[in-house]
């Protein structure tokens, strides 16, 4: 649902494991022979931008073991992009990893950075789509999915729709984009209770006669030309979606205003429109049922809380679940870090 995981990922504890039980992960425990770091950094050997129609050019990088197996990398938001850092999951002697910037976002073209590019070409559909098309472009006949936040939304919506492409599924901080997802992040019944200093800042910008409904607000604010009014409203709703991202407070990243207004945008368009999922990505989930999963989720979690994961595990009992107990949102929590390594060591050839 936010940048929060994918912004802290250079905030890496080191000395902190998992245990084995199925259900629970806590970083004070210990497991001999479980890796607590990421792995190190590797540069890309292969890049490009891939035309997938509707005037849109998505950047995709690769990196790993050319011969290693496919996994690609989803990044959150909607219109998070990448970071530095994102290929460093997986073992890169094991892996090829495949990672992209998402529609409009990071250095896909065009950018909502600028407020005139519109987004109608920009939903979920077209976003499992590029990922289809750029499966078919690098030659890869399956992979494992990974994703957080956002992400694990977009790896759940493709594995419904290609069920035989995806090898293994690995989300962290499950979003189902529900009526009490939003409730929870846009409404001062939720999350706000919590973080009133931060909810306050986020509703600042909007007249109080317009809170009613404060995704609509903000549609306005953001789609406003004057950078007076777009600006201000793309800071501040970031500053809502980064706050409270991980159990103890971290420093917020540094991101440039061009940014944040592609990521308030996109995110904005999405969740307005509930994420373009329809009935939900919970109702059948029979086509995947068979593929490995492995789901991570914060007991603290502020963005995606963790009742998410377990109906998710509830409606798909094969999947194997773990709740990490002293973390909040943030991929890069110990706990979280070393849950999240463990499945990709795991399903590694």
């Amino acid at each position: 649902m936010t940048l929060s995981g994918a912004a802290t990922v250079a905030a890496i504890a080191t000395s902190h494991e998992t245990n084995s039980d199925k259900c629970i992960v806590t970083s004070r425990s210990s497991r001999k022979g479980c890796m607590t770091s990421l792995y190190p950094p590797i540069e890309p050997y292969a890049s490009g931008l891939l035309d997938v129609g509707d005037g849109q050019r998505i950047h995709w990088e690769e990196c790993g073991n050319p011969g290693g197996k496919p996994a690609v990398f989803l990044h959150g938001g909607p219109g998070g992009g990448l970071v530095p850092g994102s290929a460093r999951w997986f073992d890169p002697e094991a892996y090829r990893v495949i990672l992209l910037d998402q529609r409009n976002c990071g250095r896909s073209t065009p950018h909502a950075g600028d407020p005139g590019v519109t987004l109608e070409a920009n939903t979920t559909a077209h976003l499992v789509a590029d990922l289809e098309r750029l499966r078919e472009h690098r030659g890869v006949e399956r992979w494992l999915v990974f994703g957080g936040s956002w992400g694990s939304t977009l790896a759940l919506a493709y594995a419904l729709a290609h069920p035989a492409r995806v090898s293994e599924l690995v989300l962290r901080g499950i979003y189902l984009a529900t009526a009490a997802d939003e409730d929870w992040a846009f409404t001062g019944s939720g999350a706000a209770r919590l973080f009133p200093e931060e909810w306050a800042a986020f509703l600042a910008p909007v007249p109080p006669a317009r809170r009613g409904d404060l995704l609509a607000a903000y549609g306005r604010l953001l789609s406003d030309p004057d950078p007076a009014v777009h600006l201000p409203a793309a800071r501040a709703w970031a500053g809502w979606e980064l706050s409270a991202g991980t159990l103890l407070p971290v420093p917020p990243p540094d991101l440039d205003d061009r940014l944040l207004l592609a990521f308030a945008r996109i995110e904005q368009h999405y969740f307005a429109h509930r994420c373009f999922l329809g009935d939900g990505l919970l109702t059948d989930l029979d086509p995947v049922r068979g593929i490995p999963c492995a789901i991570v989720n914060g007991r603290y979690d502020m963005k995606t809380p963790p009742d998410a994961a377990f109906a998710l595990r509830d409606a798909w009992p094969e999947a194997d679940l773990r709740i990490v107990e002293d973390a909040g949102h943030g991929a890069s929590e110990p706990g979280t870090l070393a849950a999240l390594i463990a499945a990709t060591d795991r399903f590694r050839p």
